[in-house]
């Protein structure tokens, strides 16, 4: 089950990577939504995120912990994700996807806060754009 997540919204999120433009890396968050998008950071860990914008819109949702595993390297190192995955649609077919089990999770469980590393942002750092439970 995923347990924390944070939004990256639009072109003008200076904590989004979109946010410099549409380049190889970050073309796929200018897609379709239910595409993975895999980068790698510190050279060594990779994040998944889901895109969740409009076609032409970059929006996406890095992944940041699943129940038992915190931290979006050890989520990727988890479920073996690398950058395979990127550009992948979300489904099974393709190995990775993302399943309604039907848990039933009270709003006031869903906790907000900053989202994390993303100091450089200027006002983008202070959005409550982070969601745990």
């Amino acid at each position: 089950m995923i347990t924390e997540v944070e939004a990256y919204v639009g072109p003008r999120d200076l904590a989004s990577h979109a946010s410099r433009g549409k380049t190889p890396r970050t073309e796929v968050m200018f897609g379709k939504s239910g595409f993975w998008y895999v980068y790698l950071i510190y050279g060594m860990h990779h994040c998944l995120n889901i895109v969740t914008g409009k076609e032409g819109y970059p929006a996406a949702v890095l992944i940041r912990s699943v129940k038992g595993t915190i931290g979006p390297g050890r989520v990727c190192k988890f479920f073996r994700v690398d950058q395979e995955f990127n550009k992948k649609i979300a489904s099974k077919k393709a190995g990775l996807w993302i399943e309604d089990h039907g848990v039933q999770i009270n709003s006031r469980q869903i906790k907000k806060g900053k989202r994390i590393g993303v100091e450089y942002a200027g006002k983008w750092k202070d959005k409550l754009w982070r969601f745990f439970l």
